[in-house]
């Protein structure tokens, strides 16, 4: 593989070993939040929901923060691929021209047009992804508290100083400032809400049912970034208060994966340290499969800078990560994925050339994907 790197965790290295990979051994897809750099996953997602992951009967929880949001909501459709297709165009080709004297777009503009875009893809299909058969949707927001609770220009300057600080000292003290709010779909057509496919102990965590009355505010909260877009103010069904992005708490989702069954089962032997928690390999659902614009699983927005926090962790066990190699990253205009820095120092047509050939690049991604599944190479599998 030139394009493409596998990294797992110890435990789904050892089932990859054993037992390849099938689809029927997903039991969650995170989808990170990153902005442009998501589109470089469009081949990846149209092969895995097109095509492969229809192949398994389990269910499988879809957890989104930002651009991962739109790209889960897009894989519930009951036709995916066309859905991640004009979530791809739409992205590469909007435009919105700051007013004179402006260096960019009024947080109000990108707000409208964030919300005309959503309605543009998802009127009228909510019930459609809610009701999906297999697939459970989790989107996740950040809620403000205290300074945060309202948008403001000072108070929210202030209150996300606060939050910064507080992060640098450690990730959950910024839980006084921002809470993690995770909307969620229901379980099957029972419509009992679906359980949170991690363990929320890390952070401070609520759930709220994702429903149609405030499934539009959800998603336009998961990518409302601070002092870019408007916050959300109060939303149906879910506590008062400011609402942004999904990113600032859970960046790519480093989360505490629910522990399922040991593999060890199979064998006359206590499960290992990193085995346990990880599902059978005779039942369905074992395994995190990851696809990341990289390799490093940061947990929060804020915790870009600490570099140290960016390693994987024993919560990442059983996730298996796939990621553009370094390599074939350079090889890309500009040699680096499609980015926010691209809107400002690219002219618009120049723009929308760059992201469309680096898209049509990482077509490579998905071959070389559908490639090794064909006949898995543990070999090929890296240590996350």
């Amino acid at each position: 593989m030139r394009a493409l790197r596998l990294y797992a965790g110890p435990a789904a290295r050892r089932h990859i070993e054993r037992h390849g990979l099938q689809a029927c051994d997903v039991g969650v897809i995170p989808a990170a939040a990153g902005g442009p750099k998501g589109l470089i996953l469009g081949p990846l997602d149209r092969f895995i929901f097109g095509r492969w992951l229809p192949g398994g009967a389990q269910p499988v929880h879809l957890v989104g923060a930002s651009i991962g949001a739109w790209r889960m909501a897009a894989g519930c459709l009951p036709e995916p691929v066309p859905a991640f297709e004009l979530l791809e165009h739409g992205y590469i080709h909007s435009e919105l021209k700051a007013p004179p004297g402006r260096r960019l777009p009024t947080p109000q503009q990108m707000s409208d047009t964030f919300a005309q875009n959503l309605r543009s893809m998802f009127d009228g299909r909510v019930a459609q992804i809610l009701g999906h058969p297999r697939y459970r949707l989790h989107v996740l927001t950040s809620r403000g508290r205290h300074l945060l609770a309202r948008e403001g220009r000072t108070r929210t300057a202030a209150g996300y100083l606060g939050a910064a600080l507080s992060n640098a000292v450690h990730r959950r003290a910024m839980g006084a400032w921002l809470e993690r709010v995770v909307f969620s779909g229901p379980a099957g057509p029972a419509g009992a809400l679906a359980p949170l496919p991690f363990a929320p102990h890390d952070y401070p965590t609520r759930q709220v049912a994702l429903t149609p009355d405030n499934f539009f505010a959800a998603m336009q909260a998961s990518g409302s970034i601070p002092f870019l877009l408007q916050a959300v103010h109060d939303i149906a069904g879910a506590p008062r208060g400011a609402y942004w992005d999904g990113g600032i708490t859970d960046y790519h989702l480093h989360l505490h994966y629910r522990a399922l069954e040991s593999i060890a089962t199979q064998e006359d032997r206590a499960p290992t340290e990193a085995e346990k928690g990880l599902k059978s390999a005779t039942q369905p659902g074992a395994l995190v499969l990851y696809p990341h614009f990289q390799r490093a699983v940061v947990p929060g927005w804020l915790d870009k800078p600490w570099r140290w926090r960016h390693r994987a962790s024993r919560a990442l066990d059983a996730m298996l990560v796939l990621a553009p190699a370094p390599e074939w990253v350079a090889s890309l205009p500009g040699a680096k994925l499609p980015d926010r820095t691209d809107l400002q120092r690219l002219p618009a047509a120049e723009r929308v050339r760059v992201w469309s050939q680096a898209v049509a690049a990482a077509r490579q991604l998905a071959d070389e994907f559908e490639h090794w599944l064909a006949a898995p190479d543990p070999r090929l599998v890296l240590a996350l």
